[in-house]
C-alpha cells in the first residue's frame, strides 16, 4: 500500500530561516520560508508540494460545495482567440491588464483573465430550449492577468488560480435565485476555511449586468476599502450611495451677483478673498464647504456603435470645495470607461473654460443660454443639493459668482457619485453614520442579466415557442488568493498556523535524539495513524537537531505535533501538542493515537 505520509527526509522542500528580500507582506514571507511556494518572476509562483497540497484541499471544498446546488464540472483552455472578446468589447476594455499575444500565422489570441465569452458559446453550441435550463457550469483554472506592479505574493499576481461559475436561466426570476445558491454556497466555503468575510456591495465594472456582491477578507493589508454601517451592511467605496438629501427652500437666497475676486484661483484664495472683501451677513465666515468647485475630466470612452475606434470627452464635475474628487469612484459611473484629469491642451480647445474661475454657467443645460454652441455636459456631486446657494466661478477672469443656486440659476446634466467618502457620512441604508475598513477581495458575485447572451447571440426557445435571450450570473473565487488570506491571518512569529481543514496534513510527527529506539516508536506511530485515515508529515531527519525540527514544525504550521523522543525512551510517553505549544500533554504510546483522534 502505498504511504500518504510525508517524511521530511524526502520530502521537495527547504525552508528558509530569513524573510526573502522582494516579500511585502506576511503570507508571501511565510510561505516561502515554509516552502510552500517559490517565486519565478514578478508575480508568478511555482507551487511546491506542501503549496499544492493545501490549494488542492481549498479546491475539494469548492468542488464539493459547487455539487451541492447542482453545478458542473468544466474546463476551457487558457489561451483564447480575440474574436468572442471583441464581440463583448472586452479584448479593449481591458486594456493594458490583458496577455495578447499572436500565433505564427499572425492570429490575436490572448491569456484569459475570466471566461464568460467562452462559457456563453459553450451553452450556444450545445443547448436551444428552455427545456435545457437552468444550467450552472464552473471551473477551477489558471487566469491571467497583466498587473502593472505585481505585489503581496499570491494576493496580487500575473498568474493565479481561479473559480469561476456561470449559471444560465430562461427568466430574470431563475437568474436571482442561481445568484443566492452561489451566494450561499460561497458562505459555506469561507466558512468552512475559517476565513473571515464581508459580503460588500459592489459596482459590476468590466464585468457588466446589475447586482454584484464582493466578499472581502478584512486585513490592514488590504487594497479595497470598504464602508461599514452600523446595521452590518458593508460597501465597497465605488458602489457607496450618498443618501438623497433633502432639497433647500431657496426663496430668501438673494439673486446671484458677480463679484471681482483678484488672485483667488484656489480655495484658500477664494476664502481669503471673500472674507476680506465680502463678509458674510449671518456671522460666521466663508468655508471651503461653501465653494463649488467646478473639475474638467477627460472620459476615455472604448470603441462603440457610433464610433469605430475609442474617443474622448471632456465633462465638468461640480463638488463641495471642502472634498476631493475621488476618481476610483467616478470612473465606476462611466464603465467601461477611463477617466483622468483634462490637460491644459484640453482646456485650450473649450475658451468657454476660464482656468481657476471655471463655473456652472457655460455648462450642460444653461451653456446655450451663454452662447456656447458645443457645451460640456455637467455633472453635479450628490451632495450638491438642490437650493443650495454656492460662491463659484463666473467664467470670467478674476470673477466669481455668490448665491449661485443649484436648481434656480443653474441645472446639471445628471448626478454622480464623485467624492471621497468620510468617516461620519450617513450610511445609505440610513442606520447611522459609516465607519471604514480596509479587505482583499476573495469573491464575487454579479447577475450579468442578458449583456453576454445579447453580445453573443445566446438564445433559447421559450414553452411559447418564442425566442429569448438567456439571463446569466457569474461567480468567482480567487483560490490561490484565498489560501495566501489564509496565511495572512492565520501565523504568529513562528510562522504559519492553518486550520486542520487545509493544514497540508493533520498531525506532525517529529522524531528527536539519536536513540534508534524513538525512530522506531515514531514509526509505529506513523503507521497506526495511517491505519486511521490521519494525514502525517513525518520527520525523521537522523542528523538534524530537535531544535531545528521544532522551528520547521512551527513554521510549516500543521495544527497539532507529536514528539517522539527522551520521553519516549525514558518512560514510554509521547507528548503531544497545539502547534503554539499549547495543550501540552504526555501520553503512553499506546495511547497517542487515541488521543490525536479526539483532537483532530
Amino acid at each position: 500500500m502505498t504511504s500518504n505520509t510525508l517524511r521530511m527526509s524526502t520530502l521537495f522542500l527547504r525552508t528558509l530561516r530569513e524573510d526573502p528580500a522582494d516579500a511585502d507582506v506576511d503570507s508571501a514571507k511565510l510561505l516561502q520560508r515554509a516552502g510552500y511556494i517559490r517565486k519565478a518572476a514578478p508575480g508568478i509562483w511555482t507551487w511546491l508540494p506542501l503549496g499544492l497540497r493545501v490549494l488542492n484541499k481549498i479546491e475539494a471544498i469548492i468542488r464539493e460545495e459547487m455539487a451541492g446546488i447542482g453545478a458542473q464540472e468544466v474546463h476551457f483552455p487558457a489561451l483564447l482567440p480575440r474574436e468572442p472578446y471583441e464581440a463583448t468589447h472586452r479584448w479593449e476594455e481591458y486594456g493594458d491588464n490583458i496577455f495578447r499575444l499572436k500565433d505564427r500565422h499572425q492570429a490575436d489570441y490572448l491569456l484569459a483573465p475570466t471566461h464568460e465569452e467562452m462559457f456563453t458559446l459553450l451553452v450556444k453550441d450545445m443547448y436551444s430550449s428552455y427545456k435545457d435550463l437552468p444550467v450552472v457550469l464552473y471551473q477551477i483554472q489558471t487566469k491571467y492577468r497583466d498587473e502593472f506592479r505585481p505585489r503581496a505574493g499570491l494576493i496580487r499576481g500575473r498568474e493565479f488560480v481561479m473559480k469561476d461559475a456561470y449559471s444560465f436561466n430562461v427568466d430574470e426570476e431563475g437568474m436571482r435565485k442561481a445568484y443566492m445558491d452561489e451566494r450561499g454556497a460561497y458562505e459555506r466555503v469561507f466558512q468552512r476555511i475559517g476565513l473571515k468575510y464581508v459580503p460588500v456591495f459592489a459596482m459590476s465594472g468590466p464585468m457588466g449586468g446589475s447586482a454584484s456582491e464582493e466578499f472581502l477578507a478584512p486585513m490592514a493589508i488590504g487594497e479595497d476599502t470598504f464602508a461599514l454601517a452600523p446595521s452590518g451592511k458593508a460597501w465597497n467605496v465605488e458602489a457607496l450611495h450618498t443618501p438623497e438629501l433633502p432639497e433647500i427652500d431657496a426663496s430668501n437666497t438673494p439673486a446671484a451677483t458677480k463679484e471681482s475676486t483678484p488672485d483667488a484661483k484656489t480655495i484658500d484664495k477664494m476664502i481669503e478673498r471673500a472674507n476680506a472683501d465680502h463678509p458674510r451677513t449671518d456671522g460666521r465666515e466663508w468655508a471651503a464647504s461653501d465653494i463649488l468647485k467646478n473639475v474638467v475630466i477627460a472620459v476615455k470612452h472604448p470603441e462603440d456603435e457610433e464610433h469605430d475606434e475609442p474617443w474622448r470627452e471632456l465633462i465638468v464635475v461640480g463638488v463641495p470645495g471642502d472634498r476631493t474628487v475621488d476618481m476610483k469612484r467616478l470612473e465606476a459611473q462611466f464603465a467601461p470607461s477611463e477617466l483622468e484629469e483634462a490637460t491644459e491642451e484640453d482646456l485650450k480647445k473649450h475658451p468657454e473654460l476660464v482656468p481657476g474661475y471655471i463655473g456652472p454657467m457655460v455648462l450642460g443645460p444653461q451653456a446655450e443660454a451663454a452662447g456656447v454652441k458645443e457645451p460640456l455636459r455637467y455633472f453635479v456631486d450628490a451632495h450638491v443639493v438642490r437650493g443650495s446657494a454656492w460662491f463659484t466661478g463666473a467664467d470670467e477672469h478674476e470673477v466669481d459668482y455668490y448665491n449661485l443656486v443649484y436648481g434656480r440659476d443653474f441645472e446639471a446634466s445628471g448626478v454622480v457619485e464623485a467624492v471621497e467618502v468620510r468617516h461620519g457620512d450617513m450610511s445609505p441604508d440610513g442606520s447611522g453614520p459609516l465607519s471604514f475598513e480596509r479587505g482583499v477581495e476573495i469573491g464575487q458575485v454579479f447577475q450579468l442579466g442578458l449583456k453576454y447572451s445579447k453580445a453573443l447571440d445566446l438564445k433559447v426557445l421559450d414553452q411559447n415557442g418564442k425566442t429569448v435571450p438567456v439571463w446569466m450570473g457569474c461567480y468567482g473565487i480567487g483560490v490561490s488568493r484565498v489560501l495566501a488570506c489564509v496565511a495572512e491571518t492565520h501565523h504568529d512569529e513562528a510562522g504559519l498556523a492553518w486550520p486542520s481543514v487545509i493544514a497540508p496534513a493533520q498531525v506532525h510527527v517529529v522524531a528527536t535524539g539519536k536513540d534508534a529506539q524513538a525512530f522506531e516508536g515514531a514509526e509505529k506511530l506513523v503507521e497506526e495513524l495511517e491505519a486511521n485515515g490521519v494525514e502525517v508529515i513525518y520527520d525523521d531527519r537522523k542528523k538534524v537537531s530537535p531544535g531545528v525540527k521544532f522551528k520547521d514544525a512551527e513554521l510549516i504550521g500543521v495544527p497539532t505535533i507529536a514528539v517522539v523522543g527522551r520521553d519516549f525512551v525514558n518512560n514510554g510517553t509521547i507528548e503531544i501538542r497545539d502547534r503554539n505549544g499549547e495543550n501540552k500533554v504526555a501520553v503512553p504510546a499506546d495511547e497517542a493515537v487515541k488521543t490525536l483522534l479526539e483532537r483532530l
